[in-house]
């Protein structure tokens, strides 16, 4: 793997067979079972799900084999969400949950990510335990006979993950709902679910064959599903990501709703009601400042952090939040999930549709959107920033020419080799003309080949 840690922002990653090899994941299988397992006191046991890429099957073979070769018994989800798996650790109270996904990245790629007992990511301490196993070829307990773990399929406990987004949803009747489903983890998952709340769903990328997830569909190109929602008269649609814990929406007019106006409105609707802690929302550095603003009309509050669920997790459980999120969909609802959860934002915001009985257009209308370009340049593997004189010069020239609304930020991609440049500001002109040149001041210095 590139790189000094073997763990991503988003667990560890590759393509699979190559970065991510067969003997990789065995490696993480025991070592991350031994190091979760440890408040058992108990023979331990692993929750494992998986998406839909043609190399999760391989790969959960080898993570289980991992596990099961230190004394912990593993538990085949099969097909199953990020969130899902997340929810499924607590319900069913084993030490630790695995998910094999690369969430939106393309088919050939894959990864591994880690839940500990009580359903949340791990913390980097911990990560880096079981790196150090890992690379460090630290021996691990290995028993014989009755002491081996063994594996048991247990799919059919997914039916509790749908009615727990469900139950939350509430009555969804009358609505009328589509769903891109990124051939993912969400293909089954998310029709059911809003299905038994009572919504008629159409399902689009629901057909997974191992190698089609984010191909052209999901929340990354929600340019079909705002055909779809049009055509059908739906009142919403909603795309998803490969493992479905992020959702981007779109309005009756076919016009996208990212996640910036889903917290705005999730927001606004908790605050109104006296259930927003602190008045509160947590967002990034990444975040619209329309978001800022809206909320801060009503009386909220926005608190921005540095990009990554896992640092607006850390955020709302220091201040005790309950919602906090990112631009791309990934929505924390930490009253009701540990983690972002694509289908329960989808489920919530189609409650809030269906209880004030205005268009999705409408709600999305409380947040003004500021002028603002996001721009990803393919870079040589991992970089450090600071080391480019010329791409700090870019930034401060920008940040002088944009004025008081300005807002800059350049940063490496923690999942892929890419430099993410994100501009802001009132005039779209100067916004789009100072990300055009830091772009290209980025793609001379570090530019991929």
């Amino acid at each position: 793997m590139a790189g000094s840690r073997l763990f991503g922002t988003d667990g560890v990653r590759g393509v699979a067979n190559r970065e991510l090899s067969v003997d990789l994941a065995v490696a993480l299988g025991r070592a991350g079972a031994t190091v979760l397992a440890r408040r058992s006191g108990r023979r331990p046991r692993m929750l494992i799900g998986r998406d839909t890429r043609r190399s999760g099957d391989m790969l959960e073979a080898a993570l289980a084999a991992g596990a099961m070769s230190v004394g912990a018994d593993v538990l085949r989800l099969g097909i199953a969400t990020t969130p899902a798996v997340a929810y499924l650790v607590r319900v069913l109270d084993v030490d630790a949950g695995a998910v094999i996904s690369a969430s939106h990245n393309p088919a050939p790629d894959n990864g591994i990510k880690f839940f500990s007992h009580d359903g949340y990511k791990l913390p980097d301490a911990l990560e880096d335990e079981i790196a150090a196993i890992v690379t460090g070829g630290r021996e691990t307990d290995r028993p014989d006979g009755a002491a081996l773990g063994h594996a048991e399929d247990r799919q059919g406990e997914l039916a509790r993950y749908v009615d727990f987004v469900a139950g939350l949803a509430g009555d969804l009747d009358g609505l009328r709902l589509v769903c891109d489903c990124a051939n993912g983890a969400a293909a089954t998952l998310a029709p059911a679910a809003l299905r038994q709340a009572g919504a008629a769903v159409e399902a689009l990328a629901a057909s997974p064959d191992g190698m089609n997830i984010n191909a052209g569909c999901g929340s990354l190109y929600p340019e079909r599903l705002a055909r779809a929602v049009v055509e059908q008269g739906a009142q919403a649609g909603f795309a998803f990501d490969g493992d479905a814990d992020r959702v981007i929406a779109v309005d009756e007019c076919g016009e996208t709703v990212d996640g910036d106006q889903i917290m705005a409105m999730l927001g606004l609707d908790l605050l109104r009601r006296g259930e927003l802690p602190g008045s509160t929302v947590v967002g990034t550095v990444m975040s619209n400042l329309g978001l800022e603003v809206c909320l801060r009309r009503a009386g909220g509050r926005l608190q921005r952090t540095a990009v990554g669920d896992r640092y607006v997790l850390d955020a709302m459980q220091q201040g005790g939040y309950a919602l906090g999120g990112e631009q791309s969909g990934h929505i924390v609802l930490l009253g009701h999930h540990t983690t972002g959860d694509g289908l329960l934002t989808a489920a919530m915001l189609s409650a809030l549709l269906r209880r004030s009985g205005e268009p999705l257009s409408e709600l999305a209308a409380v947040m003004p959107r500021l002028p603002q370009v996001l721009q990803n340049v393919p870079v040589r593997g991992r970089v450090r920033l600071e080391e480019y004189p010329a791409i700090a010069d870019a930034v401060r020239a920008a940040e002088g020419s944009l004025g008081d609304l300005g807002r800059v930020l350049v940063r490496p991609s923690g999942t892929e080799p890419l430099v993410r440049v994100m501009v802001q500001g009132g005039d779209e002109a100067a916004v789009r003309q100072a990300a055009a040149r830091i772009t290209q001041v980025v793609a001379a210095e570090i530019g991929g080949v």
